[in-house]
């Protein structure tokens, strides 16, 4: 069986191909003798693994790479699996590819790290635990990566479009007329926006538009039905509920979005859908932003809830059969930009948004100054699709440069 996984590991590698790379993939090392890679469902984790192994380990043969959805650690332990490959085949780094997948991957984990001081254990896992939690937290003898969807930069990269460098928060508040002109002049750039935006956060888009939104709803279903049920050993009727949770949520817009209007219409009392609420945060499906307070719980201060990215908001709206609002894409999209670039991002409610201290209004190219009127020394209208803004108006789509 051992020999079955070196020859699955050899395969992929000879597979896969690294010309173009996720915005992690520079940063990302495995210098430290534990590292993890953390990420929602369908983001790229296991192919930047593979990646890496194949661009960056010196010796390939001192390395295996496993999926630990395989059958055959039901009946194997993970430690196991390291004292025959360390032992028999001399392997020393140790690439775990869906460690949420099994169990007791906190407990093994450690044991290994503190069993073989000459080898190095990397692993991914699904944003639906989250992988620094636990009795044996391992974030304190390793370093955890954190992996998004795709930004507009790397979406335009990845469709051969234009080979864009990242740009800075500051840059886009303090020399966003530079920008402009320098973007402004790649062909159909705002064609090519519309539609990113709902149809261009997953990689797997690349794979084809046709069964685009049907991969969506199966991460969904997979995240709920597999993850939320072992993760938090819920029953089949209690997961029902998360199922209605997130297609009411698309009905609602968010400023007028908040738990006792979905306990209301789901029949759950508040205590219940709060816990809810804060699973599906933890497991990358939704996303809770608060206000710029302090000295409260999080849960508190939501003011406004949101679905994870505006392909997951675009995937449930079609398929309950709702029209989807663009003004709520725009939101989402903005959201996952700021938070994916490791900016924090409040609510306001002097305009949509707080980031660094700057208030942002989010909406179309008529939007107008009325909201934002009275602090226009530090806030801006954040417009769709337009080219080119002014001292208080800055193109949406220059967020989607940010990583």
């Amino acid at each position: 069986m051992i020999a079955r996984f070196i020859e699955t590991y050899k395969r992929l590698l000879t597979h896969t191909t690294y010309e173009k790379q996720r915005y992690i993939f520079d940063s990302f090392t495995i210098e430290n003798r534990l590292t993890g890679l953390i990420g929602p469902r369908g983001t790229g984790k296991t192919t930047l693994l593979l990646q890496y192994i194949k661009k960056k380990v010196k010796n390939i043969d001192e390395a295996i790479y496993v999926s630990i959805d395989n059958i055959y650690f039901a009946q194997s332990t993970i430690v196991d699996f390291v004292n025959e490959l360390y032992d028999d085949y001399g392997i020393r780094i140790f690439f775990f590819d869906e460690i949420h997948k099994y169990s007791n991957w906190n407990q093994e984990l450690k044991n290994i790290y503190d069993s073989y001081p000459d080898i190095k254990i990397v692993f991914s896992g699904s944003s639906s635990i989250d992988l620094v939690k636990g009795t044996y937290d391992l974030s304190r003898r390793g370093v955890i990566y954190r992996i998004g969807g795709m930004s507009f930069r790397e979406y335009l990269i990845f469709n051969n479009i234009s080979d864009l460098p990242t740009v800075t928060f500051d840059e886009i508040i303090k020399n966003r007329s530079q920008l402009e002109h320098k973007f402004s002049s790649i062909k159909g750039i705002k064609g090519h926006f519309k539609k990113y935006l709902g149809q261009g956060y997953y990689p797997f888009i690349l794979e084809g538009e046709a069964t685009y939104s049907q991969k969506i709803q199966r991460i969904i279903e997979k995240t709920v039905y597999e993850d939320i049920s072992n993760y938090y050993n819920l029953k089949t009727e209690n997961l029902l509920s998360f199922k209605k949770i997130i297609s009411y949520m698309v009905t609602i817009p968010p400023s007028k979005l908040n738990k006792n209007n979905i306990s209301k219409n789901i029949g759950l009392d508040n205590k219940t859908v709060e816990h809810y609420l804060t699973i599906l945060h933890e497991t990358g499906l939704i996303e809770l932003i608060s206000q710029n307070r302090t000295g409260n719980a999080m849960l508190r201060n939501i003011d406004k809830i949101y679905l994870d990215n505006p392909d997951i908001y675009k995937s449930v709206s079609e398929e309950i059969g709702f029209n989807y609002q663009l003004g709520t894409i725009r939101e989402i999209f903005f959201i996952k930009m700021i938070k994916n670039a490791n900016l924090r991002i409040h609510f306001s409610k002097t305009g949509d948004f707080e980031v660094n201290n700057y208030l942002f209004e989010i909406g179309g190219k008529n939007k107008s100054k009325k909201q934002i009127a009275k602090n226009l020394d530090k806030a801006f209208l954040v417009k769709d699709d337009i080219l080119y803004g002014s001292k208080h108006e800055i193109p949406l789509y220059l967020f989607g440069l940010l990583y």
